[in-house]
């Protein structure tokens, strides 16, 4: 929490500006919540990688971002794509959740992290005393790729400024990356997750922890074990257990 009152929501939008937000629309008294989004009523602690929105604002703000990338065709994703599958939760929560893009049941939905591999996340989120509203999830891109391949690098950089928006509106105190494909584009790495596991990074001043993806976890029983470890220690950092970092990213 902060001590010094927000800044003007001018400052906030000449930021977003810079990520290349020309047009932000807010509606009158606020946007409505997206589906599955709810508001706390806590701000989350800032990151260092930009301004914070007045708590009241966030959803409003990210509804503006949405409905931008709502048109977006930078990318070939976008052909092909029934939904634009943007984020979900709370504009103000502590933890955010990254993966690498929605699936076939997510596209139908225009949600993140639906069916099995998004039920064993909200079964994650809820061993450490959350619900699924109380989290921020998002994708590194927000179309899905066809056959489930994983995103091409350029696909990637086409999102990334939605990413990048998300991140700076939350603000969240921690972000997990949620399996290699995440975590490899969010570190801008090339190394296993098996190595980039274990240890905290920073992305845009947030510290970030990688962890395997729920779909690994269906796949194979043996990812279970490390993921709940990942999460103790995310958990930990999130209730102010000091556990060690190095800067990166």
């Amino acid at each position: 929490m902060k001590d010094s009152p927000p800044p003007p929501i001018a400052d906030l939008l000449g930021y977003l500006r810079e990520l290349g937000f020309e047009d932000l629309y807010l509606r009158s008294g606020g946007a409505p919540p997206r589906p599955g989004e709810e508001a706390a009523t806590a701000a989350a602690e800032p990151a260092p990688g930009g301004p914070a929105a007045p708590a009241g604002e966030r959803a409003a703000l990210l509804a503006a971002v949405a409905e931008r990338a709502a048109a977006c065709t930078r990318c070939r994703l976008s052909q092909k794509r029934r939904t634009v599958v943007f984020g979900t939760g709370s504009p103000d929560a502590d933890l955010m959740f990254i993966g690498e893009g929605p699936g076939a049941e997510e596209d139908r939905q225009g949600l993140p992290f639906v069916g099995p591999a998004g039920e064993l996340l909200n079964k994650i989120i809820a061993a450490i005393d959350l619900a699924r509203e109380d989290v921020y999830i998002a994708n590194i891109v927000k179309c899905r790729p066809p056959g489930n391949r994983d995103p091409q690098p350029d696909e990637a950089e086409a999102c990334r400024e939605y990413l990048e928006a998300q991140i700076e509106l939350v603000q969240p105190r921690v972000i997990v990356a949620l399996g290699r494909v995440a975590a490899q584009s969010l570190l801008d790495s090339k190394a296993p997750l098996g190595k980039m596991r274990g240890t905290w990074y920073r992305v845009r001043g947030v510290p970030t922890r990688v962890t395997y993806h729920p779909a690994a976890l269906l796949r194979n029983a043996a990812f279970k074990r490390p993921t709940w470890e990942d999460m103790q220690i995310v958990r930990d950092r999130l209730l102010g257990v000091d556990a060690g970092e190095r800067p990166q990213g």
